[in-house]
């Protein structure tokens, strides 16, 4: 008897469901994505996961990932190539409740953390958000693992708190941001992609900052910080190898393709 299929934990459904081509012929099938398959798509071609962290999101294996992306890749080229109608819809998959032990759930993470700071954060409050490892600006801000959180009130630091990332990818850290209530970033440097993210959500941008994280914040206040508002971080060049961000090294910090 053939062993059953472990159902893949999804933990964003599809707004969409029909994807149709302006041109496209009346009698031709659609092709069907899967649930499955679009979740494997959105972590690791939106939020940049690599199929490792995709597997554990989904609590399958990464071999297991990697067949259902494959076989979703091939979906979205016949689609497109053929000018197809794509419809979404069906898998061996269970939405995520946001229950679960070691949840990964991005919707529950930001659900959770802006409840939270909505409720401590006045409206006489500014809240710097800074790249955080060991007390220092961590200098790769789409492998973060920690952001700490500064409260500012009348120019003074009124509290502050380290918070994880829940593992979470270049695509999903300005969501975090934005669910943490921040006004401001403090970061080493960042891509291109995530300068526009942030932009859209209004937090102000200090790229290209190294050193002591508090520090760094004192200097903000002060007016002295020395930042460059278009440090850029393109690691998706250097695959592995050491590069530059801005003038600070961003080292290798590798978890994988």
């Amino acid at each position: 008897m053939p062993r059953p299929v472990k159902r893949r934990k999804v933990c964003h459904f599809p707004r969409v469901l029909e994807f149709l081509p302006a041109h496209a012929e009346a009698r031709r099938s659609p092709i069907l994505l899967t649930v499955d398959e679009y979740e494997t798509i959105r972590l690791i071609d939106k939020e940049e996961f690599s199929q490792e962290a995709c597997g554990e999101w989904m609590q399958v294996a990464r071999t297991t990932v990697q067949k259902i992306y494959d076989s979703a890749r091939k979906k979205l080229a016949e689609a497109l190539v053929e000018g197809a109608p794509l419809h979404i819809e069906g898998g061996e998959f269970q939405l995520c409740d946001g229950k679960g032990t070691g949840c990964g759930c991005m919707d529950c993470f930001k659900r959770q953390y802006r409840q939270q700071y909505e409720k401590q954060k006045g409206d006489a409050v500014m809240r710097i958000a800074v790249t955080y490892e060991n007390g220092q600006i961590f200098q790769h801000f789409g492998r973060t693992e920690q952001f700490k959180i500064y409260d500012v009130r009348d120019g003074t630091v009124v509290s502050s708190e380290v918070v994880g990332t829940n593992g979470s990818g270049h695509g999903a850290l300005a969501g975090v941001l934005t669910a943490l209530k921040a006004d401001a970033l403090v970061c080493g440097g960042i891509g291109g992609g995530a300068q526009a993210a942030l932009a859209a959500a209004g937090i102000q941008l200090y790229g290209g900052v190294s050193g002591e994280a508090d520090h760094a914040v004192q200097a903000l206040l002060k007016g002295e910080l020395d930042f460059d508002a278009n440090a850029r971080c393109d690691h998706h060049d250097h695959h592995g190898a050491e590069h530059i961000c801005g003038e600070h090294g961003c080292g290798t910090h590798t978890r994988g393709s």
